[in-house]
């Protein structure tokens, strides 16, 4: 039996408390939290969830949380609205580099797509001999 919750089907073959984490916006801390207050125990498998204890989790996290793709939705909004007010950190979304801070003369490969560019001496290569 497949459980799918807020239109993700949860792997499973993984204990509850991992599985839960595959829905975007839930994390571990969140995942355990959300687990203590329906009354689950974190260590069982999905496979081995009750139909009574899916439908608790199912409906805390529909219910409760902003998951998936309304908090997709909300994410790219702040973004385009910082890009709209011409704040620095749109400035930086736009450009696809670091936001937070971080120094770009190294280590900002996975920011921009691990794009691997190497200075040249900027000298032409000399025309075919004849």
């Amino acid at each position: 039996m497949a459980v799918r919750i807020a239109g993700i089907t949860i792997p499973n073959d993984k204990r509850v408390e991992i599985a839960l984490t595959y829905i975007f916006g839930i994390g571990r801390h969140t995942a355990n939290k959300i687990l203590v207050s329906a009354k689950v125990n974190p260590d069982t498998r999905v496979k081995d969830l009750g139909e009574e204890e899916a439908n608790r989790l199912r409906v805390l996290i529909e219910k409760d949380m902003k998951v998936e793709g309304d908090l997709r939705r909300d994410v790219s909004a702040n973004i385009k609205r910082l890009r709209d007010i011409n704040a620095y950190r749109g400035t930086r979304h736009a450009k696809h580099l670091p936001v937070r801070g971080q120094r770009t003369k190294t280590n900002n490969r996975t920011v921009r797509g691990n794009v691997r560019r190497t200075a040249s001496s900027g000298k032409k290569p000399s025309a075919q001999k004849t």
